[in-house]
């Protein structure tokens, strides 16, 4: 599963042939509002994403929705209510405070146990379509420890999770450890500059993750295409050297159909001469 910050990479992702996709928050909130992934961005930032993104492809979709966009049992609900209508195919809710931080950096702080199963209750109750998977992600692991994070876990599955996301796990045992020890999938994150190595999809098919995720690697690779970019034309005055780097117009005009909406414009407005009927 790949992560892709807006519909145009989510029609890159579909035709690559990936069968389901995500939207990360840091994503989000790097990529559409130039912010740190510190709980700043809101349902609303999140929820127009979405929107765009499911307009544009049919594949299942997995949003980030941080601790559910308030921590309460009221907000958590309202944003699974909210991203299901928009499209969404599950979401993951945190165990992290409701002032998070990105789960690979160090000073995290989780709730209760108790709190969190609230959160998952709440979301589990929200959802109209049995099929609409709620994810627990649990942040334990930099803080209780594997014994710690996997007792939550089985609490959490308990409460209705339909999937575990166990974040900045270092090692392939601690995801058999996840995946042998509960009865629902799991999900490896397998996030660049993080505690986690970079495991293959086969060795994380070997402990039985059902998931792996890329959740920025494309956003993080265009990044530092447009850096280059940016620079070479300051230095340069001229573009020319990166148009063997570039996605031409032929293919971005084909990735976004574009000959088939123009045949249509054509069709329906082809009689009209400077926006006067010719019958006139």
């Amino acid at each position: 599963m790949v992560g892709t910050v807006n519909a145009l990479t989510a029609l890159m992702a579909k035709r690559a042939g990936f069968c389901a996709i995500y939207l990360s928050g840091s994503g989000v909130a790097g990529a559409s509002y130039g912010l740190p992934d510190l709980g700043i961005i809101t349902l609303d930032n999140v929820a127009e994403d979405v929107r765009r993104i499911t307009d544009a492809v049919a594949l299942p979709l997995l949003v980030d929705a941080d601790t559910g966009f308030g921590g309460t049992a009221f907000s958590v609900g309202r944003t699974v209510r909210t991203l299901e209508k928009l499209g969404a195919a599950a979401v993951h809710i945190e165990d992290q405070v409701v002032q998070k931080r990105c789960g690979h950096r160090p000073g995290k702080r989780i709730v209760s146990a108790g709190e969190m199963c609230d959160r998952i209750k709440a979301a589990v109750d929200a959802r109209s379509d049995p099929d609409f998977m709620v994810m627990a992600r649990t942040d334990a692991f930099a803080i209780e420890g594997l014994e710690g994070a996997l007792e939550r876990a089985s609490l959490y599955v308990e409460a209705g999770a339909g999937g575990i996301f166990a974040e900045a796990l270092q090692a392939p045992d601690h995801y058999r450890a996840f995946t042998e020890g509960l009865a629902v999938p799991v999900l490896a994150n397998l996030t660049e500059f993080g505690k986690t190595p970079l495991f293959t999809l086969e060795e994380m098919r070997r402990v039985g993750a059902a998931m792996v995720l890329y959740p920025l690697t494309a956003f993080r690779v265009m990044n530092r295409a447009a850096e280059g970019a940016y620079r070479t034309i300051r230095k340069a005055g001229t573009q020319g050297s990166l148009m063997d780097r570039m996605q031409t117009r032929e293919e971005l005009y084909d990735l976004l159909d574009y000959y088939r909406y123009e045949e249509l414009v054509d069709r329906l407005y082809g009689n009209q001469v400077n926006g006067e009927d010719e019958d006139e």
